[in-house]
């Protein structure tokens, strides 16, 4: 669990096979019990916040939730005169609206016209990668290379699950044919909502606005950039070598500590990365972000104002690790010192408001 700024809060280790329903119950009670509040509102993705864990959140007072619908049910919604219609983006990327299946909830419609470009062309990339494959196989059934209904139905069925696309494909296997085309229908009913996504909530209005909403659910991006540096970006988590449920639980703890040190790293050294110090305000919530000019400047010219070079966080970690203690024997003497630090270091070490250690002091 992170703020709503990203910064690690909590982390907590289940045993193997734990159900998600008994993990999300137990995280809200470590939320509310161990850290006394009162007032609460969980943000989760489609997956975790379900309409089981929502009857779970119902029942207990102050507890509010923030999630998604998953796409049958979008489609739902849009389905024949259902409330959500493209006439809604008319005007704006987002809008609410109600229906008897959610009382008490409201559904912030969003559509993003680059997530909708992304999806329309992955679509159609998938397809044509099948296209691609279909006719080998057909032409190997026809050559008699490849027989029986189940054969030719489990070939093409590799095909069809490794591009995801099988809803778009009609298909007729017989034990000595194949055919396939298109489904119109289907495509143009999955085009229609791409780049649309609907929010589900129990706030008022009163307690958090539409924009507000959706800002708190896409702040989700924080929660899994926290899994990628603990388990892969920079911390490495696994492999585990502990075989004691305490030792696991302390070095998961401990990788929480260091993705808290590290968001803080990452703050204070963005003049010397790509990170943008100065995310422009968004008056539309659902649009993509952009980078401030200042950013951009940073990205076309690689260099920092003061002419430093800019590096991506694990590129600067390494430089900053090159600043290492040297051990120096002459004419009987031991002398310790610290290699000399480049301008990048010395800047660093600024940033940080950390002095530079010249010599060690010897233990």
């Amino acid at each position: 669990m992170t703020d709503d700024a990203g910064r690690p809060i909590a982390i907590k280790v289940f045993p193997g096979n734990t159900s998600d329903t008994k993990s999300f119950v137990e995280a809200i009670e470590l939320v509310t019990d161990r850290f006394g509040l009162t007032e609460l509102v969980m943000v989760g993705d489609r997956g975790m916040i379900t309409n089981a864990r929502i009857s779970e959140l119902r029942g207990r007072p102050g507890l509010d939730w923030v999630t998604a619908l998953r796409a049958p049910a979008i489609a739902a919604l849009a389905r024949d005169d259902g409330p959500l219609q493209m006439s809604l983006f008319d005007t704006q990327n987002f809008a609410e609206i109600t229906h008897p299946d959610y009382p008490g909830e409201r559904l912030i419609c969003c559509r993003n016209p680059a997530l909708a470009e992304q999806r329309d062309r992955k679509r159609r990339e998938l397809i044509a990668a099948t296209d691609v494959e279909l006719p080998k196989i057909a032409a190997c059934v026809a050559n008699g290379k490849l027989c029986g209904q189940d054969k030719i139905g489990v070939t093409t069925g590799k095909v069809i699950n490794k591009y995801k696309v099988v809803k778009h494909f009609i298909l007729d296997v017989t034990d000595t044919s194949l055919s396939y085309r298109h489904d119109p229908d289907n495509i143009r009913v999955e085009a229609d909502l791409d780049g649309i996504y609907v929010i589900r909530t129990s706030l008022t209005t009163a307690t958090m606005d539409t924009p507000g909403v959706i800002t708190a659910y896409k702040n989700l991006a924080h929660v899994e950039r926290d899994f990628r540096i603990i388990k892969v970006d920079d911390l490495d988590l696994r492999p585990i070598f502990h075989y004691l449920s305490e030792r696991v639980r302390s070095h998961v703890f401990l990788c929480m500590l260091a993705a808290y040190i590290i968001w803080h790293l990452r703050k204070a050294l963005a003049p010397l990365t790509y990170t943008d110090e100065h995310i422009p305000y968004r008056t539309d919530p659902v649009s993509a972000a952009q980078r401030s000019p200042s950013a951009k400047k940073k990205d076309a010219h690689r260099q920092t104002p003061d002419r430093l070079p800019v590096q991506s966080f694990q590129d600067l970690l390494a430089h900053i690790a090159t600043l290492n203690r040297e051990t120096i024997n002459f004419a009987g003497q031991r002398i310790e010192k610290i290699t000399n630090p480049t301008p990048t270091q010395r800047r660093a070490f600024e940033l940080l408001e950390a002095p530079i250690p010249l010599t060690l002091a010897t233990p």
